[in-house]
């Protein structure tokens, strides 16, 4: 079945995350609607209600610090009774002290929701949590809550990467997290493709992710674990907090990418924001709406129903990505059109399909690009519009191109969804490591596209940042997972806040460990470089 088990890492995550839900949930389609195209049993469990009635909930277990999930409780209204059965159950007969604090109530759209009333569309004001706009129920089993630490809290701030990483260790130790939290979820499975992890990358989070991710390699050997790593896009005042923010990205950076296939960093705000984009920088709601359309856009492949064509997995966009088996960071970048604009707008090279797309509905199609010309050079290159590669003004494309320091691309994988003009290729699908093989002695990127004709739906729960989006409410979108030198750029500035920030211990085995990732990323044997031989 190809499932995909998530886990979500605190506050920042979470809005993603719930963003993420909200879209998968509105793919159901029941009878007489036609089947939907994405398969739900890869993202979601069946299982039994405490009435007996069938329910069917993220495979997903979300992490979050007290006081960190709003007004959601961790037993919903489909498991309340089985709450209470086992309430009734317990043991214990001395006395009871009972600590109460303040309530925090649901939000006029989760409101509207249990009394079955008109949803109000949430808003700025409105959303103070991620659950505040969150559409479905989660299964108890989904919900943790890490009481060492509190949301907000001024006097132990959940901000240094040691803490999370201490926090991991301690909680490990006494319940062993993994076998708590996450077999049961892996076990359900028949044939799991793959962990992703959402989380936070330049705070306290990012050290507990780290310690989590390993485990999970450790744990799991070889399965595909995808890591979104997200960091704060907010301008710093203080020094010392931008300094610590950037020594726990380049932590992370380092960890994360060590024991996760693909570790993807992501700015919570881009460098640069096109003007069809209205963002308020200041409402997680908004900023994390922007990542999902990216994020979800450019894992849509892995959803998607075969329907007789090989599923895309996992390893199919790491094989493209990873080109010399230590490339396992990768670049997210986007655009977003409104799908009724002029076709002339909205084109696209797709190659063959793995299957019959001659029944008029081409919901699906891959095609991966061989030819060793310039076009596919050009292809491979293109920018859109939104970089969210998280880096400061000097490590900017722009930046770069000033200094004469052109981004060389080694693998990209496209996803386009909506209504693309499709062109035929005449070369054929060719997915061997032969082919591999020349295209990277040519310097010619791997570059491979999925098309879907599934839009990106703007739902209720989401916020108005796109503009002039017709009332159809669709959007298409092109997302690409890119490796390119821009990472190197990247971890070079991370390389140099290190040297500054970190202790001697420490600081050698982390600039060692980010030099090597730069290695990876250097276009040196095409650069001239590396042309000279040594003695």
């Amino acid at each position: 079945m190809h499932e995909i088990v998530t886990v979500q890492l605190g506050q920042r995550a979470n809005y993603v995350a719930t963003h993420y839900w909200n879209t998968q949930e509105a793919y159901h389609t029941f009878p007489p609607a036609p089947l939907s195209p994405v398969d739900h049993d890869i993202s979601f469990r069946p299982g039994i209600g405490a009435d007996g009635g069938e329910t069917y909930m993220p495979r997903t277990v979300i992490y979050d610090l007290k006081g960190g999930f709003g007004s959601l409780k961790r037993v919903n209204e489909l498991y309340e009774l089985e709450s209470e059965a086992q309430g009734r159950g317990s043991i214990w007969t001395g006395p009871t002290i009972i600590s109460t604090a303040p309530p925090i109530h649901p939000s006029p759209y989760l409101a509207s929701l249990s009394t079955g009333g008109t949803s109000p569309q949430p808003t700025i004001s409105t959303v103070k949590y991620w659950s505040d706009f969150s559409h479905l129920y989660y299964h108890p089993r989904s919900i943790v809550q890490l009481n060492d630490y509190s949301l907000g809290s001024s006097i132990q701030p959940f901000e240094n990467y040691t803490s999370g990483d201490e926090l991991f260790d301690s909680l490990d130790k006494e319940h062993d997290l993994l076998d708590r939290d996450l077999r049961l979820w892996v076990e359900e499975c028949d044939q799991m493709q793959g962990v992703q992890v959402f989380t936070a990358a330049d705070d306290a989070w990012g050290g507990f992710a780290s310690r989590y991710v390993e485990r999970l390699r450790d744990e799991y050997g070889k399965v595909g674990i995808w890591v979104w790593g997200i960091e704060d896009g907010q301008e710093e005042d203080r020094k010392d907090k931008k300094l610590l923010k950037a020594t726990n990205s380049a932590r992370a950076l380092h960890d994360l990418s060590t024991y996760a296939s693909l570790y993807v960093p992501i700015a919570s705000i881009p460098l640069h924001i096109p003007t069809y984009v209205s963002l308020n920088r200041l409402s997680p709601w908004h900023t994390s709406a922007l990542l999902i359309a990216a994020i979800e856009s450019v894992a849509l492949p892995f959803r998607l129903r075969g329907d007789g064509r090989r599923r895309t997995t996992f390893s199919d966009f790491e094989a493209a990505l990873n080109t010399n088996g230590n490339q396992r960071i990768g670049q997210l970048t986007f655009s977003a059109l409104d799908p009724h604009v002029s076709k002339d707008k909205l084109r696209l090279v797709v190659g063959p399909s793995h299957g019959d797309r001659r029944a008029g509905n081409p919901l699906y199609s891959h095609a991966l690009v061989e030819e060793d010309g310039q076009e596919t050079r050009d292809i491979a290159e293109t920018n859109l519009d939104i970089d969210l590669l998280p880096r400061g003004m000097k490590e900017s494309p722009a930046s770069l191109m000033r200094l004469g320091k052109a981004v060389h691309c080694f693998g990209r994988v496209e996803s386009f969804r909506g209504p693309f003009a499709t062109l035929g290729v005449e070369t054929p699908y060719d997915d061997d490591e032969a082919s591999r093989k020349r295209r990277r002695l040519h310097g010619v990127p791997i570059l491979e596209r999925y098309h879907s004709s599934l839009p990106f739906e703007i739902l209720d729960t989401f916020p108005e940042i796109f503009r002039d989006v017709s009332e159809s409410r669709l959007v298409a979108v092109q997302a690409s997972l890119s490796t390119t030198t821009a990472v190197a750029q990247r971890v070079k500035g991370l390389q140099r806040v290190v040297a500054r920030t970190v202790g001697l211990d420490e600081r050698e085995s982390l600039r060692n460990g980010l030099g090597e990732i730069v290695e990876a990323y250097e276009e040196g044997w095409s650069s001239g470089s590396d042309g000279g031989t040594d003695d």
